[in-house]
């Protein structure tokens, strides 16, 4: 029931740029949450980035500084804006959102939601 559309990667050199964004469509009640993972080969997905609906945001280590994360409640979207690209930034991009939605028994839950990835590439 809610779609999670991902746009703005690619390929860029070391101390690039790039801008992500997410963007949630469907029948829910409200989105409390949306964040940016990023997952390499053999690895563990981690997050990078996230934003509550009130605002709040938390960045991983790695990327705080460098990396901020943004959202606009009434578009249901969040942005990824990607600076001082490093190589070891090099992996897909998942926009993932928390939302609550109306189930067919008529009780309320939160359901989790993941985009499909975006590639990011920063090469040396």
């Amino acid at each position: 029931q809610v779609q999670l559309v991902e746009s703005g990667g690619g390929l860029v050199q070391s101390g690039g740029s790039l801008r992500l964004s997410c963007a949630a469509s469907g029948s829910f009640l409200s989105i409390k949450a949306m964040r940016w993972y990023r997952q390499v080969p053999g690895k563990q997905r981690e997050l990078v980035a996230g934003i509550g609906n009130s605002g709040s945001t938390d960045y991983a280590d790695s990327v705080k500084g460098r990396f901020t994360i943004s959202g606009d409640n009434a578009k249901n979207t969040a942005n990824l804006q990607m600076n001082s690209l490093k190589p070891e930034d090099t992996a897909v991009y998942y926009c993932y959102a928390e939302a609550e939605l109306s189930t067919s028994s008529g009780f309320v839950g939160t359901f989790q939601y993941w985009g499909q990835g975006t590639q990011v590439t920063v090469s040396s």
